[in-house]
């Protein structure tokens, strides 16, 4: 893919998992959720979906499964140290688009609480501007 470092929001990843890969997208990479660069969607599996803005490239990389059963922490680690990328990763081409880049919104004040969200993320209740934490859900049937 010919991808490094990146400075803005050239290169996208949109992560499955919340778990410490992530933390290596972030160093090798430079993707982070301030940036921009980095998306959450919350599938819970290991997989890495890697997005070239700048040529249309695009890679998703999955853990094939997890350590076997009759391994114990340190034979794992030699085998992830050992074997070959395509026997720990399934590569693909993710089956969604990356998101559009980063905006940046107005930031309202809540007229409970008095702290700052972006506009995006506010909402109105009884007429006034409030936040998800403030904002109390109506919601009857299905």
């Amino acid at each position: 893919m010919g991808i490094g470092i990146s400075d803005d929001e050239e290169i996208g990843c949109v992560t499955e998992n919340d778990a410490c890969g992530v933390d290596a997208v972030q160093s090798i990479f430079s993707c982070t959720i301030g940036k921009g660069n980095l998306i959450y969607r919350g599938t819970g599996k290991q997989a890495f979906s890697f997005f070239n803005r700048e040529n249309g490239e695009k890679l998703r990389v999955c853990l094939k499964s997890g350590k076997n059963k009759e391994m114990n922490r340190q034979q794992w680690m030699e085998h992830l140290l050992n074997a070959s990328a395509d026997e720990i990763f399934s590569f693909s081409e993710p089956n969604f688009q990356l998101p559009e880049r980063a905006r940046l919104f107005e930031t309202l004040v809540c007229e409970i609480c008095g702290e700052g969200a972006p506009e995006h993320k506010m909402h109105i209740q009884d007429g006034k501007t409030v936040c998800e934490d403030c904002f109390k859900e109506y919601k009857r049937g299905w």
